[in-house]
């Protein structure tokens, strides 16, 4: 389970919100500038709050009152955002081992290669990441972040440049491999279907605010009503 209740001031945006995630899968939902990525860098120990604090199954990972704060790398989390940055100099497989130094080089083999496969990107293994696509590129970055099995899993719209049916593709193979190993995982997206294709927990976030937690049926219900209106030519 995530906590977190935090406040943040940058300029003429502000954020203050506050949610329990108790689902393996939630997909916060919001349009540009809504602060969708902001909770994922507060969350992920990168940007401090004004104010706030930050919980996960139990352990507390950020309390300004107290003056607490662990980054990323002591959170054990994952962070994939929508610029890959994969290292240029390294070959696929190379950049999907880098962070498993603790494991053998046999298991560091196995575990790019379990990798690659779960993103249908096994054939890209010897290639620079020059010669990749952007939806090739975001595919390496998401196994070279999964290869070291976070326990919370921060995407921020990390398909972007993938066509509909590639991302639900992915998404089919991805999230019964993340239950399986209890990884929980926030997905933002300003893309309504990706929260209806995930069957996900959806929190919707508005100028800074969570307004709602629940069902995408529930929460998206007026914006699922916009989508069906545009498309009819209302």
């Amino acid at each position: 389970m995530l906590e977190f209740a935090l406040a943040l001031r940058r300029g003429h945006f502000q954020l203050k919100t506050e949610a329990r995630f108790s689902s393996s899968w939630t997909v916060v939902f919001g349009p540009s500038g809504a602060g969708k990525s902001t909770i994922l860098r507060l969350l992920a120990g990168l940007d401090e709050p004004d104010q706030g604090r930050v919980a996960f199954r139990g352990e507390t990972w950020t309390d300004t009152g107290r003056g607490l704060r662990r980054r990323l790398g002591n959170r054990n989390i994952g962070l994939v955002s929508q610029q890959p940055a994969l290292f240029p100099h390294m070959s696929v497989a190379a950049n999907v081992r880098y962070g498993l130094a603790g494991l053998g080089q046999h298991q560091q083999t196995e575990r790019a290669q379990e990798m690659l496969s779960l993103v249908g990107a096994a054939d890209l293994a010897d290639r620079r990441p020059c010669d990749l696509s952007g939806g090739e590129a975001q595919r390496i970055a998401l196994a070279r972040t999964l290869a070291v099995l976070p326990r919370l899993l921060l995407l921020d719209e990390p398909f972007s440049a993938l066509d509909g049916t590639a991302s639900d593709g992915l998404l089919s193979r991805l999230q019964p491999w993340l239950l399986e190993r209890r990884i929980q995982t926030i997905l933002v997206t300003h893309d309504a279907t990706d929260a209806y294709v995930s069957n996900a927990e959806v929190a919707l976030l508005c100028e800074g605010r969570i307004v709602a937690i629940g069902s995408a049926a529930e929460v998206l219900a007026g914006e699922r009503q916009r989508i069906l209106s545009h498309l009819g030519g209302d």
